[in-house]
């Protein structure tokens, strides 16, 4: 199908814009590299190879990745210095240790002491130390232990101080920036996450522990602030794809939004004013929970439709305000949804149809599961 229009593909269908994914890229290494700081893209957003040499400009080194099926499939194609940040799960151990002692590093994260007990009772083959990042929580209020609580500095010193580990990094993800609207929120909640991780560095480095210190967030690495710059790295990963959550928030354009859902027309409802297309909720996911005045996802280029609701297979297509004309709607007419999120969205389709320009280029298959 390559050279194709989009037009030719079976619906729904997700498609990848691959300028648009290479000039969110490089905008990126661009930032990190004016505040002097190393970019550690964060693969959950897409999962596939071919994404993640544009992310790390081809180096297949320095990622983050969100779950073991992630960690294993980069592993398998080449990829090093691999940080699976999430905490750690005890089931896991033993697939932990296997890519510890394979790689030339494998980085694992926790924020419990119960965690960093099982690691000590697993030690590593050939003299190899587990390398491990303190999940720090500097307002987010998901994973880790509080930075502010003396548990954490006494999580990180047990780190440090343990036989066949290290304590590589602390690591916070300033996720409380999804809540904000606008540049000057954004950045108040990147200078907040910012200060409380140098300031807990501070106290690490009065009890003569040093080591990494990264946060990261979509909003937060679109706009940073220049303190960010006293960090070892930053995290981002929505960047490459962006959505209409991350315009919303400030993060971006949506003329900057790399994917797109298309969907078909395969009804006419008169008797409830709507349209039935063939994307339900497998095909773009139920995130956002239909708060947009466009319900689910933004309707490209029909600002007066809105997708009203989803089964498993069909969405609901009415009109904001007034009676639909469905002469403009014919059956199999094609339809473009510009997803609120993302990651969900991208979540729900096993290949993505990559274009240039809208002719079709190829597919990029993502790895699933965890």
């Amino acid at each position: 199908m390559e050279g194709e229009p989009l037009s030719a593909l079976c619906t729904p269908a997700l498609v990848v814009d691959v300028d648009k994914v290479k000039r969110n890229a490089q905008r990126m290494m661009e930032r990190c590299h004016q505040l002097g700081v190393q970019l550690r893209p964060h693969m959950k957003t897409h999962k596939t190879l071919e994404c993640a040499d544009i992310m790390t400009g081809g180096s297949r080194r320095c990622i983050v990745v969100s779950t073991l099926a992630e960690a294993t499939f980069y592993a398998d194609h080449g990829f090093a210095d691999i940080l699976y940040a999430y905490p750690l799960p005890f089931d896991k151990v033993e697939r932990c240790a296997a890519l510890s002692e394979r790689l030339d590093l494998f980085q694992v994260l926790l924020d419990h002491p119960d965690a960093l007990e099982r690691l000590r009772k697993r030690p590593l083959k050939g003299g190899r130390r587990w390398h491990v990042w303190l999940k720090l929580d500097c307002g987010n209020g998901r994973a880790g232990v509080l930075h502010s609580e003396p548990e954490a500095l006494q999580l990180a010193r047990a780190i440090a101080e343990a036989d066949g580990v290290e304590l590589t990094g602390v690591y916070a993800h300033c996720g409380n920036t999804y809540n904000c609207k606008g540049v000057e929120q954004i950045q108040a909640v990147a200078q907040e996450t910012t200060s409380f991780t140098l300031q807990f560095m501070e106290k690490l480095k009065a009890v003569g522990i040093s080591c990494k210190s990264s946060i990261g967030s979509t909003p937060s690495c679109s706009h940073p602030v220049s303190d960010m710059g006293k960090l070892s790295e930053v995290h981002p990963g929505n960047y490459v794809f962006y959505d209409v959550q991350q315009s919303m928030i400030g993060s971006c354009g949506l003329e900057d939004v790399a994917v797109r859902v298309l969907t078909r027309v395969v009804g006419h409802c008169p008797h409830r004013n709507q349209l039935l297309v063939d994307c339900g909720w497998m095909g773009i996911s139920l995130d956002g929970a239909g708060k947009l005045p466009t319900g689910y996802a933004i309707i490209e280029g029909h600002p007066d439709l809105k997708l009203l609701s989803m089964t498993q297979e069909h969405g609901r297509v009415e009109p904001i305000s007034g009676p639909l004309d469905y002469s403009k709607y014919p059956i199999g007419s094609l339809l473009t949804l510009i997803p609120y999120h993302s990651c969900a969205a991208a979540a729900m389709h096993p290949v993505y149809h990559v274009h240039s320009e809208g002719r079709l280029m190829g597919k990029w298959t993502p790895t699933r599961g965890w």
